[in-house]
């Protein structure tokens, strides 16, 4: 069973560093998203890489193909875990940014590569009007997925609510990243397709990314020892 990620949306690294303490536990998986990274950089990387932990780089890169390409093969030399692409970049784009980590991991283990379907806080009400998607919202996440298996890459990002749809569509083996992970006692803010842990577990998430039910939480470590032990139940 793979460890909860831990989204730390933290808007400088002190803070997170004073989150961190807070868990006192060697080893843990953890997101970068831009807000960090884009303030903090890469040594931020190199040190939480220091600890130990598995990373998570949140990047959700979206631009011509050989420009990710481009950027793929810096990140893969950062020695990240998992990092990601927007699948709405196309098949092309997808290839290319794998491509880029491949030439950058070079002898090294290259990191995983996920596509973001559709975001958890996009209802399909808004796909529809703010893309243009007159589908089904489950069935623009199915045909992205399925072209981001044809690229050659691990998995997606996707809603828990879709993952084993998606499993269906692909197979068991490709990766299902789930954002919008709450407990039941918690607020959806600004997710929309949000489900528990155990839920995650049971529809088929391969990876669950919890954010602010851990890092809002009065008790960060209890919360996080509550979020692991229903996901691993």
């Amino acid at each position: 069973m793979t460890k909860p990620i831990i989204a730390l949306d933290f808007p400088s690294y002190s803070q997170t560093k004073a989150f961190l303490k807070q868990l006192p536990y060697k080893n843990l998986a953890v997101k970068v998203g831009m807000e960090l990274f884009y303030l903090e950089g890469p040594h931020l990387i190199e040190d939480l890489k220091q600890q130990g932990h598995f990373i998570f780089l949140d990047l959700k890169l979206h631009d011509i193909p050989n420009t990710v390409k481009s950027a793929m093969i810096g990140l893969s030399r950062m020695g990240v875990d998992m990092v990601n692409v927007h699948a709405a970049g196309g098949k092309q784009m997808m290839a290319s940014a794998l491509e880029g980590l491949e030439i950058g991991s070079g002898s090294a283990h290259r990191p995983k590569l996920i596509a973001v379907t559709q975001l958890t806080s996009t209802s399909e009400q808004e796909m529809r009007q703010d893309q243009g998607i007159q589908t089904r919202l489950i069935d623009s996440v199915l045909h992205y997925s399925k072209r981001t298996k044809e690229a050659g890459l691990d998995g997606v990002v996707c809603s828990a609510l879709e993952a084993s749809a998606i499993k269906q569509a692909t197979n068991e083996s490709f990766l299902c990243v789930t954002p919008g992970i709450r407990l039941k006692t918690d607020s959806q803010d600004d997710q929309k397709r949000v489900v528990t842990p155990a839920s995650a577990r049971e529809n088929g998430a391969s990876w669950i990314v919890v954010g602010r039910s851990i890092t809002k939480a009065k008790d960060p470590a209890k919360a996080y020892e509550t979020i692991v032990k229903e996901w691993e139940k």
